[in-house]
Order: structure tokens, then C-alpha cells, then sequence
């Protein structure tokens, strides 16, 4: 499994955006299985339906129903861990979504991730001191 930002789910679908030939590049690994978080994908289809329109996000969301994305729930025990990685992090600032890949990268193991958001991943580490590796960074 991938994680997926916000990010890259907006740039897979906007082709004015500045990634969008990367994120089409990294389309593929979609077979690998891709998952986020309830957070981002809040993110995601609030970038959506103001840029793009609400038929996109609504896309997006049929891709979650139907299994194509996975929706991680993060655990009551975990979310205590929270405000410590938004205060560990509040000079980048960190926001709900990025502290909720934090932890579903610790949750899978790995920190591969697929990211239009190379300075706060590239400054964030899961179990505090594990990088993430960005997917998306090297289809340049």
C-alpha cells in the first residue's frame, strides 16, 4: 500500500497543475493499492469542488466506495498523538491531514507516500525519526 496526500489526488486530476504530468506518471501504482486518510480526503474534495467542481470530488468519493482507495480510520488510542505532532511540527505548520498520514505511515511500516508536498514531508518523520520517501518526487 501507497499513501496518497490531498495533493496528489488534486494534481492526478487538474492539468494546470504543476504536477500533474508526475502525478499521471505515478498513476500506475494504483495496482500496488493506494490509501489515505478521512482528513485528506476531506482536503481533497474540498480542493476539488472549489476548483474544479463538484463532479470531480464526487468522483473521487466513488473511487473510495467502490475499494480503488482506501479510507484508513485512525485509532481512538492513536489520536492522542495528535496535537504532539502539530506542536513538534507548528513552525512548517503541520494541519490535521499531514499529522494523520504521520500516522498511517507508522500504522503500514514505511513511509512511501505519493506527496505534492515536498517541504513538509521532507521535513516530517514517522516514529520520529524514519523519512518519508516520496513517490511522486522522483517521477521528475
Amino acid at each position: 500500500m501507497i499513501a496518497v496526500d490531498a495533493g496528489f489526488l488534486f494534481a492526478l486530476l487538474d492539468k494546470s497543475d504543476a504536477w500533474h504530468s508526475r502525478a499521471l506518471a505515478a498513476a500506475p501504482t494504483v495496482q500496488e493499492g493506494w490509501i489515505t486518510t478521512w482528513p485528506a480526503l476531506t482536503e481533497a474534495t474540498h480542493l476539488m469542488t472549489r476548483r474544479l467542481g463538484s463532479r470531480f470530488a464526487q468522483g473521487l468519493m466513488n473511487e473510495v466506495a467502490d475499494g480503488g482507495i482506501l479510507a484508513w480510520d485512525i485509532p481512538p488510542q492513536q489520536i492522542a498523538g495528535i496535537p504532539a505532532l502539530m506542536q513538534r511540527y507548528a513552525k512548517l505548520p503541520m494541519d490535521l491531514a499531514d499529522a494523520s498520514l504521520v500516522l498511517l505511515a507508522e500504522h503500514l511500516g514505511h513511509g512511501r507516500i505519493l506527496t505534492t508536498d515536498e517541504r513538509d514531508f521532507g521535513s516530517y518523520r514517522w516514529k520520529n525519526r524514519k523519512p518519508f520517501h516520496n513517490l511522486l518526487a522522483q517521477a521528475r
